[in-house]
C-alpha cells in the first residue's frame, strides 16, 4: 500500500518582501543623510596640502559677506571675544578652529587671530584638502 502525503512543502523563496525592505531602508538613509547638517554655514575654505590632527573645542566662522559665527550662532564682531571667554575661560591649551571663506580679506582674519592671541588661545585655520 502506497501512502502519499497530501501536504507538499514548497522549496521556493519569495524575495519580494526583502526587496521592499531594502528600498525602504534606501529611502530612509537618503532622506536622513541630507538632514545631517541643516544649519551648516556655507564656506569655500582655502586649499592646503597639509592637515592637522588637533581637536578644536569650538569654531569661529567668517562668511564671504563678513558675517561672524561662533559655532552655528551668528554674532557681531565685538561679541566674539566675550563669548569665547565665557565659553572657554583662560585655559591656554584650548584650540579654536577658524573657518574662513577664501574670499574674505586677510584684515578680517587677523582681527580674529588677535582675539585669540590676547586670550592665549591656539588657533587652527581650517582648509580643504
Amino acid at each position: 500500500m502506497a501512502l502519499r502525503s497530501r501536504n507538499k512543502i514548497s522549496a521556493t523563496f519569495s524575495m519580494s518582501s526583502m526587496t521592499d525592505l531594502v528600498f525602504l531602508l534606501l529611502i530612509f538613509f537618503m532622506l536622513t543623510s541630507t538632514l545631517v547638517h541643516p544649519q551648516a554655514i556655507k564656506l569655500l575654505l582655502p586649499q592646503s596640502k597639509t592637515q592637522t590632527a588637533a581637536k578644536p573645542l569650538t569654531t569661529v566662522s567668517i562668511t564671504k559677506d563678513l558675517r561672524y559665527y561662533v559655532e552655528s550662532k551668528r554674532v557681531r564682531f565685538n561679541e566674539i571675544e566675550t563669548l569665547l571667554q565665557q565659553k572657554l575661560g583662560q585655559n591656554p591649551d584650548i584650540y579654536i578652529s577658524l573657518h574662513v571663506d577664501e574670499t574674505v580679506p586677510m584684515k578680517e582674519v587677523v582681527k580674529v587671530m588677535n582675539i585669540a592671541k590676547r586670550n592665549k588661545y591656539k588657533l587652527i585655520l581650517a582648509t580643504r584638502p
